[in-house]
């Protein structure tokens, strides 16, 4: 229902000073008197010319004698103001939200090989694969021979490289490199078994036994995989040489895993 204020100012819109209602309107103030005496002819009145002043407020409205029938007043509804509000929620509902920035794909390459009762996961700096004369593979023979396993160690398949693909939608993040590596690993365990893993290099422990270089030099367990072990890479312990020393300890201590097998 129209309240009286907002009449009012829908009157003063229209520039209507003085009015009556045709019956009593529901909230009406009371009208003043001498608005409701008989007005006298136009001619006969002598207008003051004076300066325009801004309008009054209008005056209330008298209530009148109730007649039989009131007449019906169009009233317009709140809720036909109020629709455009159900759109502002459409719209933020619909706008798409802010997605993630992709993570972006891990590069390294792993080769397995395997030498007496032992598997080596190690990593390839370069991303080739071994030459019988790198020096990398060369200090991994020497390894090998203080450990007392062979030191012509058998390559198994195709360097592991990642990421698999160059383009594509398929999701080639940490996780995913993560589960291929192991999936790899524990197929070629159930073809043969083997007492001890070898993870040689940053990469080998990250998407392996998800673990980083605080783990350099310890005996671990990995869920699926059994045993390992974790290693520096190649690279890393011919540019830091006293690291040899660390790995010498270490391997005497898990010497006696492989060599009671063998």
């Amino acid at each position: 229902m129209l309240i009286e204020s907002r009449r009012r100012a829908y009157l003063c819109a229209m520039q209507v000073v003085h009015w009556l209602p045709r019956a009593e309107l529901p909230f009406a103030a009371p009208s003043r008197p001498e608005l409701l005496l008989p007005q006298a002819p136009v001619e006969d009145i002598e207008f003051d010319v004076r300066p325009a002043a801004p309008s009054a407020t209008p005056p209330p409205a008298a209530p009148q004698a109730r007649s039989g029938e009131r007449p019906k007043i169009e009233i317009p509804r709140p809720a036909s103001t109020a629709k455009p509000a159900p759109k502002a929620v459409e719209a933020e509902e619909t706008a798409p939200g802010v997605r993630p920035a992709p993570v972006p794909p891990p590069r390294f390459a792993l080769q397995l090989l395997r030498a007496g009762s032992c598997l080596l996961l190690v990593e390839l700096a370069t991303g080739q694969p071994f030459q019988s004369r790198d020096p990398s593979y060369l200090l991994l023979k020497d390894m090998l021979r203080a450990a007392g396993l062979p030191d012509a160690p058998q390559i198994i398949g195709e360097p592991v490289r990642w990421p698999l693909l160059v383009r594509g939608n398929m999701d080639q993040g940490p996780d995913a490199a993560r589960d291929f590596v192991q999936g790899f690993i524990q197929a070629r365990l159930e073809e043969t078994p083997c007492t001890c893993l070898w993870l040689v290099g940053l990469p080998a422990l990250r998407f392996a036994a998800e673990v980083q270089t605080e783990a350099y030099y310890q005996e671990l367990k990995v869920d699926g995989l059994g045993d390992a072990w974790a290693l520096p890479g190649l690279e890393l312990l011919m540019d830091e040489p006293q690291r040899k020393a660390d790995v010498w300890q270490a391997m005497r201590q898990l010497m006696a895993r492989w060599k009671s097998v063998e």
